[in-house]
C-alpha cells in the first residue's frame, strides 16, 4: 500500500504481528502482501498471504474463527504491521488460542 508508506520485503510480503485488543495476547505471526491488506483495510476482518500455499487466505473462512480488526499499526521502520482484532475463537490452526503457547524460556 504505497498510501501508508508500508515497505514490503523482497517477497512483497510484510509482517503482522496479531494481538487481542482487549488483553494484549500475541495470537499468531502471518504475512500480508500488498492484496491482503487492501482486503484488510476494506472489510475490516484479516485476511493474509499464506507462504505454504501461496494464496490469498481469510482467516476464518473455513473455521468460522474470523478476527475483527479494531487497530492497525506500522513500526517505526514500515515493515512490520501490529493488528489488534477481537477474535472469534481460537488463532492457531492447532485449536489453541495463540499460536504461541510453548514456552522456552519462564522468569521464576
Amino acid at each position: 500500500m504505497k498510501a501508508l508508506g508500508v515497505k514490503f520485503d523482497e517477497k512483497g510480503l510484510v509482517p503482522a504481528i496479531v494481538q487481542d485488543a482487549e488483553t494484549k495476547e500475541v495470537l499468531t505471526l502471518a504475512y500480508m502482501n500488498e492484496e491482503s491488506l487492501a482486503k484488510t483495510l476494506e472489510t475490516r476482518e484479516t485476511w493474509f498471504w499464506s507462504r505454504s500455499r501461496q494464496e490469498l487466505w481469510h482467516k476464518g473462512e473455513t473455521s468460522g474463527n474470523t478476527q475483527k480488526v479494531v487497530e492497525m499499526k506500522l513500526d517505526c521502520d514500515r515493515d512490520a504491521i501490529v493488528v489488534l482484532v477481537h477474535p472469534n475463537g481460537p488463532a492457531c490452526h492447532t485449536g489453541a488460542i495463540s499460536c504461541f503457547s510453548e514456552g522456552v524460556i519462564k522468569n521464576g
